[in-house]
């Protein structure tokens, strides 16, 4: 029987919060640096190497982008932190049954450097999902229904790479295995909640809509983006947009997983090799139709 547990370092942010919030955006990033390093030293490790690794300045994004307004969102991240409680165990449950896969699982809930509000990786040896509440609260997902779809979503990564059995390897080419990974997860997330559940969207009027009548637009943008070698953090990172609509590369994804399922499973989805002809093949579809 699978276990699941959670490494709760919330608390840890409140204690210190109180006696930092008045003071410089620098001193509060020190705080929060030696906090997390006496408690979780890999936590704080994991995070710092994310940046590195894009090539950006983890210490530029924490000053820049994610201390000037932590004080602001200490409610919705407390709120999220609740929620989160609650809700863990029976979504997991939940969604081994709905997905058919057991494994031991981690959840990290923390106040980060915004690397996410969620990110499947591993921690202290297991499968992990890491819940970065500065970026939950950041993006309003702190009540019960959209934390639900963000648990799931992150589920449905956590079994793509379970059923691959990897969680070191990429899962292809970029930017393909991006588009393949995101939609795979958010279509687990639906599967997982039975209904139609977009937690990127929360609360934002006209997302899905605007989606669905531009699905040929975002698929051609998508297979352009692919063949410039241009950054494609538009389609899916929480600080870019395009046409003033944020993470639409959920959608998309979504929307290919859901066409690949008329002729396969979700597991042999999850154990495709050659993604990219399947992906194109599909984005060409949409692009000529519409949708």
């Amino acid at each position: 029987m699978s276990t699941c547990r959670i490494v709760d370092a919330f608390p840890t942010f409140l204690e210190f919060w109180p006696c930092v919030r008045h003071k410089t955006v620098d001193e509060q990033i020190v705080a929060w640096e030696a906090a997390t390093a006496a408690g979780w030293p890999a936590l704080l490790a994991m995070q710092k190497a994310c940046y590195e690794e894009d090539g950006e300045d983890w210490l530029q994004i924490a000053r820049e982008m994610v201390f000037p307004c932590l004080d602001q969102r200490v409610l919705g991240m407390t709120e999220a932190h609740k929620h989160l409680l609650e809700l863990w165990e029976p979504v997991y449950a939940k969604a081994q049954r709905r997905l058919g896969f057991e494994t031991d699982l981690v959840a990290v809930i923390h106040v980060g450097i915004g690397c996410g509000a969620g990110w499947v990786t591993t921690y202290e040896g297991l499968p992990a999902i890491l819940f970065g509440m500065e970026n939950a609260a950041e993006e309003g997902w702190t009540g019960p229904e959209v934390l639900a779809g963000l648990i799931a979503h992150e589920i449905g990564h956590v079994a793509h790479f379970h059923w691959r059995g990897q969680w070191d390897l990429p899962l292809g080419p970029e930017p393909w295995r991006r588009l393949y990974a995101e939609g795979f997860a958010q279509r687990c997330e639906q599967v997982i909640l039975e209904r139609d559940s977009w937690h990127m969207a929360h609360a934002v009027e006209g997302w899905q809509e605007w989606c669905r009548a531009n699905v040929g637009w975002l698929a051609a943008e998508f297979l352009r983006v692919a063949g410039s070698g241009e950054s494609t953090r538009p389609f899916f990172g929480s600080w870019y947009e395009l046409q003033g609509w944020k993470q639409t590369g959920y959608y998309l994804g979504q929307r290919v997983i859901e066409r690949l399922e008329a002729g396969m499973d979700l597991r042999e989805i999850a154990l495709l090799d050659e993604i990219e002809p399947l992906l194109r093949n599909e984005l060409e579809i949409l692009a000529a139709t519409g949708g």
